[in-house]
C-alpha cells in the first residue's frame, strides 16, 4: 500500500484535461506509465515557492502554485523540453498531481475550506459527499447546522426558485452521463489517465454550465479512481461506488431537464452576515485528506443546540493535522488556539456564517473568549436516545442533495455509555437511558473515527476497551454502513457516577479523542465489569444484501466484465435474495448481471462495443435500492432497542 503524495500541489481539473487532450495518440498510449514514473520522481522546492519535477537528464517540469497552493492556469505548469507544452512530461506530472477544487483559489485565507471528502476523507472524515464546489473535500469535517432545539440553521440562505435548464446545461449533463457510464463499464482499474481526463473535461463543462453538484460528484469519482489505481491506504471502494452513484443519478435527472436547486447545486459557500452570536467549544477533530490537506476543525454549539465550526485546513497532510491542534484561531482577533477554543466559549460580533455552520473570518468580525461548556449542563447534547437521533439522521431520500444529506448524517450525537469490552475491530458498549440511567439492551459498537497512526483515536479506544464497566459520556457520529455503530470523537465523565473517567483539570471535562491521550490514571481504580459479551449480531452483515453490495462495488472496481464473470459463478444470488424476502433486490440484480453479459455484433458478426449507458442504468438502479435498504436495516437495529 502507498500513501498519496503531499508534495505535488493540487491542479485545476481543466488544466489537467487540456494537457492530456493536447497529446498525440502515440503519446497517450504512454501516459499511464509516465504518470507512475513521474509520481515517484524527486521534487525540488524553489525559493519562489515553485516545485520542480526532474523527468530526465535535461528535462524538468516546474509547477508554480498560486496563493492557495493550487495550479489553476496552464501557464503555471512549464516543461523544459522542446515539445512543451504539448509534451508527455508535462501532462504526466499534472495527471500525477491531486485534483484541486475549482473554488479553492478564491477562498484561500483564514476561511480555507475544510476537507472531506474525500471526505473525506481516508476514513469517516473523508467520506462526505460534497455537492458544492466549495473547496477541497468541502464539508467532510465541517460543522453542521443542527437540530436539538428544532430551530432552523444559523442565518439560512433562502433557496432560489428553480429555473428551467438551458440547452447547454442539458448537453453538459448528457456529456457527464456518457463519461461516467464509460468509467463504470471499464471499472476503476481499467480507467487510465485518458478517460480520467475526459471525465475532468466533462466536469469542467458542467461547471461552466452552472451544474455544480454534478461537477463535484465527477471530481470525487476521478479522485476515487486515482486512489484505486494507486492503491492509496485512504481509498475505500464503497466511497467510489457512492460517488459514481451520485454522479450518474444527478446527471441522468439533469439530462431529462429536471431543474431543482438540489440537483443543480451552488457554486460556493454563501456566507451571510449575522448579528452577535454566543457559542461554546465541544471538541476538536483532526482532518487528514486523501488529497494532501491536513488541519483541524473545532466544533461549537450555541445555547439553542445549533452546531457551528471553525476550520484550519490547508495543504500539509498528517504533519499539519498534528500541528494545527494548537494553532491560533483565525477569527476576529480572539486570543485562543484550537485547543483552548474546544474548551472555551466565544462571543462573535458581526458574525458571518455559511449554510453548513462554518464561521467566517471576514472583515468586521470580532470575537471575545468566554466561559466553556459544562457537558453536565448540556441537555440539548445528551437529552435524546440514540434511536431518536439516528432516525433523524438516516431519514434521507435517495435523490436528496448529497451535501445536505451528509451534513445531517455527520451531525454529532451525544450519549452516555457503559463499556463492555473489545470485540474484533470495535469496542462494545450499552447506551444508558438519558432519564433513568439504566443500560439499554442494544449493543453499541465503537470504532475509531480515523485509524491514522499519527492520531490518537485507536489508542484511546484500546484504553476504553481494556476497562469494562467504566461509564463514559460520548460525542460521536453515527456510522450509516454498520448496525448500531458510532465513531466517537470526544469523551468525558458521566455526571454523578462513581465509576467514570477522572480527567485532568486542564482538560476541563472532556478529552478530544483525536489529540488527547487517555491514560490509565484517568480511570477509576475499582471497576465492576459485567458478564463477558461475545460478538454482537449484525443484521446488515448477516442479510444477503452483502452480496448485492459486493456486486455493486465489483462493478465500480472491475467494470461490466467483472460483473459478468462473477455472475457465472454465483447464478443463485437472485434466487437467494428472492427466498429471503428481498424481491426487488433480486429483480434488479438479475437485470444488472444480464446487462453485464449482453453482447452485440456488427454487420460482419464480430463482437462490438456495447453501449455502456444501459449497463450504467441497471447498475444505478441496484445502487440506489441497495443504499435505501441498508439505511432501513441500520435504522431497524437502533429501533429494536427502543421497542424493547
Amino acid at each position: 500500500m502507498t500513501t498519496p503524495s503531499t508534495t505535488l500541489p493540487p491542479v485545476a481539473p481543466d488544466v489537467t484535461a487540456t494537457a492530456v487532450e493536447s497529446l498525440t495518440s502515440r503519446l497517450r498510449k504512454k501516459l499511464d506509465a509516465a504518470v507512475e514514473q513521474y509520481a515517484a520522481a524527486p521534487v525540488t522546492r524553489g525559493d519562489d515557492g515553485s516545485l520542480t519535477v526532474v523527468c530526465g537528464e535535461d528535462t524538468a517540469v516546474t509547477l508554480t502554485p498560486g496563493p492557495a497552493g493550487t495550479v489553476s492556469t496552464a501557464e503555471q505548469a512549464v516543461c523544459s523540453c522542446l515539445l512543451a507544452p504539448r509534451c508527455l512530461h508535462r501532462a504526466a506530472v499534472l495527471t500525477a498531481c491531486p485534483i484541486a477544487d475549482p473554488a479553492a483559489e478564491p477562498e484561500a485565507s483564514a476561511d480555507a475550506p475544510a476537507p472531506g471528502a474525500e471526505p473525506a476523507a481516508a476514513s469517516s472524515t473523508d467520506r462526505a459527499a460534497s455537492g458544492t464546489a466549495s473547496g477541497p473535500e468541502a464539508g467532510e469535517a465541517a460543522g453542521t447546522p443542527a437540530a436539538g432545539s428544532g430551530k432552523t440553521a444559523p442565518v439560512p440562505a433562502e433557496e432560489p426558485p428553480a429555473k428551467k435548464l438551458t440547452a447547454a446545461q442539458v448537453r453538459a449533463a448528457e456529456g457527464l452521463w456518457k463519461a461516467a457510464a464509460a468509467v463504470l463499464a471499464a471499472g476503476a482499474q481499467a480507467t487510465g489517465s485518458v478517460p480520467q481526463a475526459e471525465l475532468l473535461r466533462a466536469a469542467h463543462t458542467a461547471r461552466l454550465a452552472g451544474l455544480y453538484r454534478a461537477e463535484a460528484a465527477a471530481l470525487r469519482v476521478v479522485r476515487g479512481v486515482k486512489g484505486a489505481r494507486a492503491r492509496y491506504e485512504s481509498h475505500r471502494l464503497a466511497d467510489l461506488a457512492a460517488a459514481l452513484g451520485d454522479l450518474l443519478l444527478t446527471a441522468s435527472l439533469l439530462a431529462t431537464g429536471r431543474s431543482e436547486t438540489r440537483l443543480v447545486g451552488t457554486a460556493r459557500r454563501d456566507y451571510r452576515q449575522g448579528s452577535s452570536l454566543r457559542v461554546q467549544g465541544v471538541f476538536r477533530e483532526p482532518v487528514i485528506s486523501a488529497t494532501g490537506y491536513g488541519g483541524v476543525v473545532t466544533h461549537l454549539v450555541s445555547e439553542t443546540g445549533d452546531w457551528y465550526s471553525i476550520a484550519d485546513v490547508k495543504p500539509g497532510g498528517p504533519s499539519r493535522a498534528r500541528g494545527a491542534a494548537t494553532a491560533p484561531v483565525a477569527l476576529g482577533g480572539v486570543p485562543l488556539d484550537h485547543a483552548g477554543l474546544a474548551r472555551s466559549g466565544l462571543t462573535v460580533i458581526g458574525t458571518t456564517v455559511s449554510p453548513d455552520g462554518r464561521l467566517g473570518a471576514g472583515k468586521g468580525v470580532r470575537a471575545l473568549p468566554g466561559p466553556g461548556l459544562d457537558w453536565a449542563a448540556a441537555p440539548f447534547l445528551f437529552g435524546r436516545t440514540l434511536a431518536e437521533a439516528v432516525a433523524e439522521r438516516l431519514a434521507v431520500d435517495p435523490g436528496a442533495d448529497p451535501v445536505q444529506a451528509e451534513l445531517r448524517l455527520r451531525r454529532p450525537v451525544g450519549c452516555d455509555l457503559v463499556i463492555l469490552g473489545p470485540s474484533g475491530d470495535h469496542v462494545l458498549a450499552r447506551e444508558l437511558h438519558p432519564e433513568t440511567g439504566e443500560p439499554q439492551p442494544v449493543l453499541v459498537r465503537l470504532v475509531p473515527a480515523h485509524r491514522h497512526p499519527d492520531l490518537a483515536h485507536t489508542a484511546n479506544l484500546r484504553q476504553l476497551a481494556a476497562r469494562p464497566g467504566v461509564h463514559v459520556r460520548v460525542v460521536a457520529r453515527v456510522d450509516p454502513t454498520r448496525a448500531t455503530t458510532l465513531t466517537p470523537l470526544a469523551v468525558g465523565p458521566v455526571p454523578g457516577h462513581p465509576c467514570t473517567l477522572r480527567l485532568p483539570a486542564e482538560w476541563q471535562g472532556h478529552a478530544d479523542l483525536g489529540y488527547d491521550h487517555v491514560q490509565g490514571a484517568h480511570f477509576p481504580a475499582e471497576l465492576e465489569p459485567g458478564p463477558p459479551v461475545g460478538a454482537a449480531p449484525d443484521p446488515l452483515t448477516d442479510s444477503p444484501l452483502w452480496r448485492v453490495r459486493r456486486l455493486v462495488e465489483l462493478a465500480a472496481a472491475g467494470g461490466r466484465r467483472a460483473v459478468a464473470e462473477s455472475a457465472r459463478g454465483e447464478a443463485a444470488v437472485p434466487s437467494l435474495l428472492d427466498r429471503t424476502g428481498f424481491h426487488h433486490a433480486a429483480t434488479l440484480t438479475t437485470a444488472l448481471t444480464n446487462e453485464a453479459a449482453r453482447h452485440t455484433r456488427d454487420v460482419f458478426g464480430r463482437l462490438a462495443d456495447t453501449d455502456p449507458r444501459h449497463f450504467a442504468a441497471a447498475w444505478l438502479a441496484s445502487s440506489v435500492h441497495l443504499t435505501a435498504a441498508e439505511h432501513a436495516l441500520v435504522r431497524a437495529t437502533w429501533e429494536a432497542g427502543q421497542a424493547s
